[in-house]
């Protein structure tokens, strides 16, 4: 119960015990003195009656004493009046019923008065003429009784209406300090830090209030600082001093991550040897302020065509790493990458096209880090060999299907619900349970069954990302997978439904009309957090407001704060698979362990991707991770 409540309930209680005995005290002062005065009313009747009567006693005029008891007799409250003559013995009696009106009979019958009766004698000298008895009628009594105590109660009840009203409001106001206190608390124990909490003015709660804003702003602090720590450790690991690009150790840990699940996309190496030029020509600190700039137009230039990760790897070599692009894409990059180059080579008074060489390896099938770096290297050195801008290593592989026909069978697919789904169980580290299952589609088309990382890259850039992601719920509610386990399932969201703000409203009705919407588990990557984190706090409320859940994928692959998942507040971040070779003595080992930190100081759930065998998975034990996936547990068809 809560504290309002209990003092509520206790003034309640001490007012209803102050009306109970004000009620008590009142009802048995009147019953009293409503008795006296029958009393009283009764000895002054039978004393008049008796001196009334004395006349036509003597003279034996009984109709004359009949006439004068009937006047008494229907004046007031009597119930009974008898005369009993001493000469003859002669007796007279008057009754009257109790009947009383306006009184409930259920009143009456609690006898709240006695029965008060007054004998007298009638005497004229020493002669005595008659016995009288007069019985009071309790009417009086009853209805006197009746009337004020309902004025009463009326009255009572009306106090107490306003009293509780007044008590409420002025809880209420008294007690504001300490709701806003409660909720701050709530807020600090979600890793929610917002601003101070003003002091109020009760004295007892100004201490409390001041050690709860000290204790906020000590853990802000702390997550602050982790936070700042994850910077300081990506930039002394993971970043270039020079460029401010990542490094050679970043590219090889994206390239473990990328090539070990589907995809599509490319490795671009370059080497810049007119950099070596401008060292000799103007000295080390021109040429890194040469390379600083460069960087930046590579990065503003490049992410225009489409994201990816740019890093510098040698003192002149660069390599770019595109994922999920196909075929056109690579080489309107490769197109816009010389043409950079080639600008900036003319600010720093080299000739274009010159002292510069480009190796291109798209992917192809199953490929090892090594693989598609040995390719990427020997197209850049016969790039180099030829004196040629660059050379993009040959392959045999066709495409499947030119853009547009891409664009008709995935729309026909969208339209007719042609994928077939497998899902992956994503186990706790300690125990055999099943935290959720990720699901994966593929699409048969010509005979052909296509994962999602050959599809993909045309879903977004053909923009169907929302129309896909609508579909894939549905589809999974229409052959009510959620029925089938316990366990919540995950589906990754497209970048185009995380600021598409009619998906948002599409997925708040469809959630709402939804049953086991508590077994959905919406995963968002973290680059779109990064691209759009306001689109994506407004998701991430209409998923929780409707009883989903949702985490974030690729956690910790970016660069940046991550003080969006104070704002996201996600069930679950899966941490980018580069960590899955977590290694004591590996560069990114307190990279690693930092990222875990961030997450688990916020109470979130911490799952490691990218897990093969057991030995792997076994380094991960000390750093209190929660759940592991990989093809240690490999996804199964779904029938």
């Amino acid at each position: 119960m809560t504290l309002f409540r209990q003092i509520y309930s206790l003034l309640f209680s001490l007012f209803l015990m102050v009306i109970a005995t004000l009620g008590y005290v009142q009802f048995t002062e009147t019953q009293s003195f409503l008795t006296k005065q029958m009393e009283s009313d009764l000895n002054n009747t039978s004393t008049s009656l008796g001196l009334m009567l004395t006349p036509a006693l003597e003279a034996g005029d009984t109709v004359a004493a009949e006439t004068l008891v009937n006047v008494i007799f229907e004046g007031g409250y009597y119930q009974n009046i008898k005369l009993n003559w001493m000469v003859d013995g002669k007796q007279q009696e008057w009754n009257n019923d109790i009947k009383i009106e306006d009184v409930p009979q259920w009143f009456i019958n609690l006898s709240l008065f006695k029965t008060i009766k007054k004998e007298s004698t009638i005497t004229s000298g020493w002669l005595q003429l008659a016995q009288l008895e007069i019985t009071a009628h309790p009417g009086f009594g009853y209805h006197e009784l009746w009337r004020i105590m309902s004025n009463t109660i009326i009255a009572f009840s009306l106090l107490f209406l306003v009293a509780i009203f007044t008590a409420r409001v002025g809880l209420t106001w008294i007690l504001k300090p300490l709701h806003s206190l409660s909720e701050y608390a709530r807020n600090i124990a979600a890793r929610q830090f917002g601003p101070d909490l003003p002091l109020p003015k009760t004295m007892e709660l100004k201490d409390v209030v001041v050690a709860f804003n000290t204790m906020s702003a000590q853990l802000k602090q702390v997550f602050q600082s982790l936070d700042e720590e994850v910077g300081a450790l990506r930039k002394k690991n993971l970043v270039d001093a020079a460029s401010g690009l990542p490094n050679r150790i970043y590219v090889v840990n994206r390239l473990n991550g990328w090539l070990s699940e589907p995809g599509s996309g490319a490795l671009i190496l370059t080497k810049l040897d007119w950099l070596e030029e401008v060292h000799s020509k103007y000295g080390y600190q021109v040429r890194d302020e040469t390379i600083r700039i460069l960087a930046e137009k590579l990065q503003e230039q490049l992410n225009e065509v489409t994201p990816s990760v740019i890093a510098r790897i040698a003192a002149y070599e660069f390599a770019f790493l595109l994922t999920d692009v196909e075929h056109d894409q690579i080489s309107k990059y490769l197109q816009t990458l010389i043409r950079t180059i080639n600008q900036e080579m003319s600010k720093a008074g080299c000739k274009p096209n010159e002292n510069f060489a480009i190796g291109v390896a798209e992917r192809i099938g199953q490929m090892q880090v090594s693989d598609i770096l040995a390719q990427a290297d020997n197209a850049l050195q016969k790039a180099l060999k030829e004196h040629k801008t660059f050379h993009w290593f040959e392959t045999n592989e066709q495409q499947l299907f030119t853009r547009e026909q891409w664009r008709d069978n995935l729309s026909h697919a969208i339209s007719n619900r042609k994928f077939k789904f497998r899902w992956q169980p994503i186990q706790f580290c300690e125990g055999t349970g099943i935290v959720q299952r990720e699901l994966y589609c593929q699409l048969e088309l010509a005979d052909k069954l296509a994962h999602a990382g050959q599809f993909m890259p045309y879903v977004e850039l053909l923009s169907l990302g929302s129309l896909l992601d609508k579909c894939l719920i549905e589809t999974i509610y229409d052959l009510k997978l959620l029925e089938r386990n316990f366990e919540p399932i995950a589906i990754n969201l497209t970048h185009q439904s995380l600021s598409d703000k009619q998906f948002h409203e599409w997925l708040n009705h469809f959630l709402r009309s939804a049953d086991h919407a508590d077994r959905i588990c919406f995963e968002i990557p973290e680059a779109g957090v990064y691209t759009d984190l306001d689109s994506c706090i407004a998701l991430c409320n209409i998923i929780r407001d409707n009883g989903a859940h949702f985490g974030i994928d690729h956690f910790g692959r970016q660069f940046g704060s991550m003080s969006y998942l104070q704002e996201l507040r996600p069930s679950y971040v899966k941490l980018d698979q580069s960590f899955s070779y977590y290694d004591e003595a590996s560069h990114n080992s307190e990279l690693c362990r930092a990222i875990i930190n961030v997450a688990k100081g916020l109470d979130i759930q911490v799952i490691v991707t990218g897990i093969q065998e057991k030995a792997q998975l076994e380094r991960f034990h000390e750093l209190r991770t929660d759940a592991y996936q990989g093809f240690i547990a490999p996804p199964v068809n779904i029938e």
